[in-house]
């Protein structure tokens, strides 16, 4: 029966793509972007043997001589599932909008500098598109704002800087603490794609310090919040105590 056929083959092609792609990716042996386009793909290929294996099971509830292919179109629902479940729950539970580029100050955001991996040629690409990011966040990540600590500025770059460079998946391409900005980029863990962020730690109005951060995903057109999460991440550290360090706390 060519549904529970289909079903099935789609299902394993689903299961082999979707860890090939994150096999691929993880391991280094192609660029982020590609291992996650194969995922895409056995995504897909895992939704066409949902829709097979379906149309399989219904074919046979008419037709008794069919019922033989029963264990494929089984098979290949079930290969499907295991792929197709959990990204639509994701997307499901993660409603985020399609940028990747966020700032907790899109009037005057900290910019990048050619420093670490960022090329002059790759600077001019990560400057902040205002236009189309700026009120797409607003719209979104409300809540986004300066972190105001107290204390002096020096200080609390001193503090951030420990913390910085106490995060595993980060690494800091730049330091420096005339302009009191840290720039580094973040792996992630599956796909170990790479976004760049930029710590900026600002005189406040009145005294104490304003904490500006920026972090922008180098593929894509969304992050899935990555970068949102990564702000108010480090913010919470901030506002503890990192070992061996006594600063003043956030306001």
């Amino acid at each position: 029966m060519v549904p529970a056929w289909l079903a099935f083959f789609n299902g394993i092609l689903a299961i082999v793509l979707t860890a090939a792609g994150i096999a691929l990716a993880h391991f280094g042996v192609t660029a982020p972007i590609i291992g996650f386009l194969t995922f895409v793909a056995g995504f897909v290929f895992g939704l066409i043997a949902l829709f097979t294996s379906i149309l399989a099971l219904l074919v046979m509830l008419f037709s008794r001589r069919r019922r033989i292919a029963l264990g494929r179109a089984v098979a290949g629902g079930i290969l499907s599932l295991i792929v197709v479940m959990p990204v639509l729950q994701v997307l499901r539970t993660h409603q985020y909008p399609e940028i990747n580029d966020i700032t907790t100050d899109t009037a005057a955001p900290p910019e990048f500098v050619p420093a670490g991996d960022l090329t002059p040629d790759k600077v001019g690409a990560m400057k902040y598109d205002r236009a189309k990011y700026a009120a797409v966040q607003q719209g979104f990540y409300t809540n986004l704002t300066p972190l105001k600590m107290e204390g002096p500025p020096d200080d609390v770059f001193k503090k951030a800087e420990i913390i910085a460079g106490e995060i595993p998946s980060w690494r800091i391409t730049m330091n420096d603490a005339g302009s009191r900005t840290i720039e580094g980029v973040a792996t992630s863990g599956l796909f170990h794609f790479r976004d760049d962020f930029v710590i900026q730690v600002r005189p406040q109005a009145g005294g104490g310090a304003l904490v500006e951060m920026r972090s922008k995903s180098r593929d894509g057109k969304g992050d899935l919040g990555v970068n949102y999460n990564r702000i108010e991440g480090f913010f919470t550290d901030l506002q503890g105590s990192p070992r061996g360090v006594s600063t003043p706390a956030a306001s």
